[in-house]
């Protein structure tokens, strides 16, 4: 554990620790805004001990690349508010990157039953590398559907103005104080989209082998370096899974990771976040490497890993999962599948990765002084440590 407690450099940026939170969306944003209670609750984080703090998923100025408008925006009075964060979490002791992200064809195409999930521009062309949809699985078992036609493929215009939204993105976080940017591209959002061949099937540079699919992602860290300093940190975040098939893959062997990863570090990506759902995994067959552990190995940069840090593994493999499959059945959850009487914070240290317990956030009603924002309060915690949810790999 004590190398996670060392001091580390990433271009100009020092952490005092490799703790780091995660960016986690809180969805309480109001047309893109967030609210004045982001600030002091990301603050609260590294006054807990968080070497670096990374904002929830934040849309670049793309007219169609938020979904709902809970989503934030990082332009605008958007950017103003980051700003804010920013200035209140270097006030505690933290660095603080803002991700920035464009979730392309997560946006769904169908009418909201409730006014307030309905998309944002709805009327305007969601972007697809491929123009194909699938939705978001609550439950991993699930075999997921094949993705449908919803719009025609991006035109190359179109690839154009994403990739200078990203970067005008990039600038507007150097200029607003933050320490570094997390470019978002997993989860099956645009850049991630592009790097899966099940939803990548285009027939130009962009589609087709690795090397072009990965063509984007390259084109959007370029020229987000391109667009802030030679030593401005530049973060990509990375996955195997996706939300619309957790079993997704797009490397299926250490060299076809190699030929996504190798371009991204040329061209400007100073770490990786690797996003995985059992940190504890091995990657590839025949060797123990994990997903960051490969991406270390491979590019030579700093790797961070994410997945289930903290949730004991017995509560992760049954208990939620249970609990899960009960509410998407209209049933309710009984605290994980726990009596009343032992909702006990799991045994962290047994992980061995960290032994820290994750505040939670939830809305607490409207506040007295705005009519539209949520005001936040805190569970407490079960004891008084960091709350840190991620951290960069040790041996950097």
């Amino acid at each position: 554990m004590s190398p996670l407690f060392t001091p580390l450099q990433i271009g100009r940026l020092t952490l005092g620790n490799r703790f780091v939170m995660a960016p986690m969306g809180r969805g309480s944003a109001s047309d893109g805004v967030l609210s004045p209670a982001y600030a002091p609750y990301y603050a609260r984080r590294a006054a807990g001990g968080a070497g670096l703090v990374i904002g929830e998923a934040t849309a670049i100025d793309h007219p169609t690349a938020m979904h709902m408008r809970t989503s934030s925006t990082i332009y605008g009075q958007g950017a103003e508010a980051w700003a804010k964060v920013a200035d209140a979490v270097h006030a505690a002791g933290g660095a603080f990157m803002p991700q920035i992200w464009h979730a392309a064809l997560m946006r769904s195409p169908y009418p909201a039953e409730d006014p307030k999930l309905e998309m944002v521009n709805r009327h305007l062309k969601s972007m697809g590398p491929s123009g194909l949809y699938m939705p978001g699985l609550i439950d991993p078992s699930l075999t997921p559907p094949d993705p449908v036609q919803v719009e025609e493929p991006m035109t190359a215009a179109e690839i154009d103005e994403c990739i200078a939204s990203y970067a005008r993105a990039a600038a507007t976080a150097m200029a607003i104080g933050c320490d570094g940017v997390n470019i978002h591209g997993a989860h099956g959002y645009l850049i991630d989209e592009f790097l899966w061949s099940r939803f990548n099937r285009r027939t130009d540079k962009y589609g087709g082998s690795i090397a072009n699919r990965v063509r984007f992602a390259v084109e959007v860290v370029a020229a987000c370096r391109a667009a802030t300093a030679p030593d401005f940190p530049i973060m990509l975040r990375l996955s195997q899974w996706k939300q619309q098939d957790y079993r997704a893959r797009i490397a299926e062997s250490a060299g076809e990771l190699a030929d996504i990863v190798v371009p991204l570090a040329e061209a400007g990506a100073d770490l990786f976040d690797c996003s995985t759902r059992r940190f504890w995994e091995p990657e590839f067959a025949g060797s123990d490497l994990s997903l960051s552990g490969w991406m270390k190995q491979l590019t030579g940069k700093p790797t961070m890993m994410v997945g289930s840090l903290g949730i004991a593994r017995e509560v992760l493999e049954k208990d939620a999962m249970a609990a899960l499959r009960a509410v998407a059945a209209g049933g309710k959850a009984a605290a994980l599948g726990r009596s009343r009487d032992d909702r006990r914070p799991a045994a962290h240290a047994r992980r061995g990765a960290a032994a820290f317990q994750p505040r939670r956030f939830r809305p607490a009603g409207r506040g007295p002084d705005d009519d539209r924002q949520p005001r936040f309060r805190e569970p407490r915690p079960h004891r008084r440590l960091s709350p840190a949810c991620r951290s960069i790999a040790p041996s950097i």
